[in-house]
Formats: structure tokens, C-alpha cells, sequence
């Protein structure tokens, strides 16, 4: 997981992980941790001098959330507004193309599966041909559409979950070393 320096407003430098932002307003000083939700670790003093241990509790607080939560994912959920049909996310079509030496269309799901880590992978489901293509084609194949897309998004998300605690545990031992007690 990432880290960068903080400089509060007595001249205190800390090394702070990603998902902890400083907040120092006139009468608020403390760390406010952004992941599964917001909440506020207060220095409880003006001059600055809980900073340290209110950093610690949310560092803390952030190690137990990558632990318990999933990972916050990157994926869409919800169709662009742009698109022109009613299909899920992921999915696009019916493509019709006419493969070389043959007299016949043929119809497919386009089916983008997210692959942690790299590229998205391409996968074509088969509805028919121009001749043997039915409703209860179309939706047999859509529902194998959507389910190939499921099922890839749940793989994609147990990946990203688990990088995400290994960032945790590289975490907690860089953090461990500046802040005692982790």
C-alpha cells in the first residue's frame, strides 16, 4: 500500500498510508480515515501533540478494515447512459458476422470478462444462426452471458481483495517500525 509525507500545521512530519487524509481546520485536528466509510481520529488537543497516537488508532482502524471488508472495487456496475440497449454491463451484441466460406450469418454475445491485474479478456457466446436463431436462443445465451460475467467479477473481486490484504500486512510491518504499538 502506498505511503507519502504529511507535514500538520506545527512542522511534524509523518509517513501516512493511503486512505488516512490529515484534516486541520480551526478547531478540528486529527487523521480521518476514508475506506469502508469515513471516521474521524482526533488529535484531542489544539496544539497538535495527539497527532501521533491519533495516526496509530487510524492506522489500526484501517488494518482492521482491509481485513474485514472487501476491497473496494473498480468495476462498473451500472450501464453508461450511452448505451443504446438494455443489457447488462459487459456485455454487448448480438454481433452478426458472416465467417469466410460460409452462406450464413451467425449471432453472439460479446462478453467482456475483468481480469485483476491485466487486461480484460473477450469472450464470444453463441446465440445462432440467421436460420436456427429463436427468442429462447437468445435468452439462453444471455443468461450465459451474464453469468459468465458474474462469475468473473467475483473472481475479479476475490483477487482484488486479496492483494489488497497482502498491501495490509506490508503495511502493518513498514508502519509497525514508525509507529510502535501497531
Amino acid at each position: 500500500m502506498k505511503t507519502r509525507e504529511v507535514v500538520i500545521f506545527t512542522g511534524e512530519r509523518y509517513v501516512v498510508p493511503q486512505c488516512i487524509q490529515r484534516i486541520d481546520h480551526q478547531s478540528t485536528h486529527g487523521w480521518q480515515l476514508r475506506y469502508g466509510g469515513t471516521k474521524l481520529f482526533s488529535d484531542h488537543s489544539q496544539d497538535g501533540s495527539g497527532a501521533k497516537a491519533a495516526l496509530a488508532a487510524a492506522t489500526r482502524a484501517l488494518l482492521i478494515r482491509i481485513n474485514k471488508l472487501p476491497a473496494p472495487s473498480k468495476l462498473q456496475r451500472v450501464p453508461s447512459g450511452n448505451k443504446a440497449n438494455d443489457l447488462p454491463v459487459g456485455i454487448s451484441g448480438p454481433v452478426v458476422r458472416q465467417r469466410a466460406g460460409s452462406r450464413v450469418r451467425d449471432c453472439s454475445f460479446a462478453v467482456s470478462l475483468p481480469n485483476f491485474g491485466g487486461s480484460p479478456r473477450g469472450r464470444s457466446v453463441y446465440i445462432g444462426t440467421e436460420n436456427t436463431y429463436t427468442v429462447e436462443k437468445y435468452q439462453a445465451a444471455l443468461a450465459r452471458a451474464v453469468e459468465l460475467r458474474e462469475k468473473a467479477e467475483a473472481a475479479y473481486q476475490r483477487a482484488a481483495t486479496r492483494a489488497r490484504r497482502a498491501e495490509g500486512k506490508a503495511l502493518r510491518e513498514k508502519m509497525s517500525k514508525l509507529l510502535p504499538g501497531l
